[in-house]
């Protein structure tokens, strides 16, 4: 789901929701691993990148249409 070619089929919209799901889980990934040990301790890692490339595909978009 986070390939390049998957970020531009989404719209305006999808991307942003998808951004505050992603940053939300990120929040409760950090705040839920200072109590134990995470099972996936990669997650927050693939969740700021993901976060990254939808920064990045909106950001595009934004000076694209500029």
């Amino acid at each position: 789901m986070t390939k390049k070619e998957v970020m531009t089929t989404k719209t305006d919209q999808e991307l942003a929701k998808l951004l505050a799901d992603t940053r939300a889980e990120l929040r409760t990934e950090r705040f839920s691993a200072a109590g134990a040990r995470a099972k996936d301790s990669n997650a927050p890692k693939k969740l700021r990148a993901m976060v990254a490339r939808i920064l990045t595909e909106q950001r595009s978009r934004e000076l694209t249409a500029a």
